[in-house]
């Protein structure tokens, strides 16, 4: 199990907080809730040792692509493939960005 934690420069507030996703299913779950220091947090708690680059591409590549909203996040991850992880955090800034 690692324990790993980004952060990210984001801009606007979300319109609320979100949970999606469910780790007892072999998937992950991601709680996202407003942030009061105008950054992105990420927290990933994952059962996967050594993932922490993969980890770090995807969210660089979605931060690259979308203009953020200043969240702290909790992932909790077992062994999601990055596909589903996309698709998750998709949900979740849909959600919290959308209502």
């Amino acid at each position: 199990m690692e324990i790993l934690n980004f952060e990210f420069t984001a801009k606007h507030p979300p319109l609320k907080k979100t949970r999606v996703g469910c780790v007892g299913s072999g998937d992950l779950e991601i709680l996202m809730q407003p942030a009061t220091t105008g950054k992105t947090t990420i927290h990933v708690i994952t059962s996967v040792d050594g993932s922490e680059q993969r980890w770090k591409n995807l969210f660089e590549r979605i931060f690259l692509e979308q203009d953020m909203p200043a969240v702290h996040m909790d992932i909790h991850d077992f062994g999601a493939t990055p596909g589903v992880v996309r698709l998750r955090l998709e949900q979740a800034f849909e959600e919290v960005l959308h209502g």
